[in-house]
């Protein structure tokens, strides 16, 4: 069957991160064809290369890559089966040092740690639980409370059970197989961050699209 017949699928992701500055089709797109040998060229079409020696990030339209196959293979059909527009990220290569990862991890578990602490000491001063637990305990026991008692102690022990089921994990061990709530909210935060980008892009005229040319040699196609 010659190339002139064939359908291609395309598929990617709303986000890419490439580590080289010579961007092909293959390095953020998945291309699946009838035809091998034609998914593998179009796997080498060059789409980006990267000028800047910084770590930037470039929105490219779905229909201006579709642009770019039909200018190599005029006749093929091509089907998008993801995302209408694509933030490439480019990202320069870097030796991760150990010693400045583990002060990264030290200095974000002491910010979360006391973070939440304060937050739920604040808490708890703001509806006086303490004169809440006297009052209590007094009624049960006829006894004034000393501010160390079963009901604080208890209480502490299911505030940190609630704490470890409602985020669903205790160090690297998950209870079950369900995203936790920071997780989700990592992912609705990405998700806000990657439409604002587009977004941005569009009304800045800086989104590679079909009717937009390139002065600044960014883009091959």
């Amino acid at each position: 069957m010659s190339a002139e017949h064939d359908r291609v699928y395309i598929k990617g992701d709303r986000n890419v991160e490439v580590n080289k500055k010579e961007v092909t089709l293959g390095d953020v797109l998945e291309i699946e064809s009838s035809n091998p040998t034609l998914a593998i060229k179009l796997k080498t079409l060059k789409l980006l290369k990267i000028q800047d020696t910084k770590s930037g990030r470039y929105v490219v339209s779905i229909l201006k890559i579709i642009n770019c196959i039909h200018q190599n293979y005029p006749a093929v059909e091509v089907y998008n089966m993801g995302e209408p527009d694509l933030i490439i990220t480019y990202e320069e290569q870097k030796a991760a040092g150990k010693v400045l990862y583990l002060i990264k991890t030290v200095l974000v578990a002491f910010v979360t740690f006391f973070g939440a602490a304060f937050s739920i000491m604040a808490f708890h001063n703001d509806i006086s639980i303490t004169k809440l637990f006297g009052n209590i305990y007094e009624m049960l026991t006829g006894v004034k409370s000393s501010g160390f008692t079963i009901l604080e102690v208890f209480y502490s022990i299911g505030l940190t059970i609630g704490i470890l089921i409602f985020f669903n994990h205790f160090g690297k061990k998950k209870f079950t197989k369900d995203p936790t709530p920071m997780e989700v909210q990592m992912r609705l935060y990405e998700n806000d961050i990657q439409t604002t980008l587009v977004e941005d892009a569009s009304r800045r005229g800086q989104e590679k699209n079909v009717d937009t040319k390139d002065t600044s040699g960014i883009y091959w196609c």
